[in-house]
């Protein structure tokens, strides 16, 4: 197993956006806009659908890898910590997911 963490990622990617668009892929995205990054986003939850129906495991993977890393580059564009939001995954697991869903429903209203 892997030391390396969702924190780890997010901390490079922050780390990036104060580099050169030249010299890195991640300032390049951050600098075309929110719009962008969020697209990218899009694009890579799509070929992870694909990836996890046609059953590969590598292309699964590879693609999991894209769209966790595109993820955090959306919420880095938008000043979102990833402590925030896995604060609200801690919120919610504290009951069964049936129940947090109903719960959502009665927020809403």
């Amino acid at each position: 197993m892997s030391n390396f963490t969702l924190a780890d990622l997010a901390a490079i990617i922050a780390r990036r956006a104060g580099a050169s668009a030249k010299d890195s892929y991640t300032k390049s995205l951050l600098d075309a806009g929110q719009a962008r990054a969020a697209k990218k986003l899009g694009e890579e939850a799509v070929e992870t659908v694909i990836a996890a129906i046609e059953g590969e495991t590598k292309a699964l993977v590879g693609e999991s890898a894209d769209l966790l890393y595109h993820l955090l580059v959306v919420l880095q564009s938008r000043g979102v910590r990833l402590d925030d939001v896995l604060s609200e995954l801690e919120r919610r697991t504290r009951q069964s997911g049936h129940e947090e869903k109903a719960a959502r429903k009665q927020d809403v209203k």
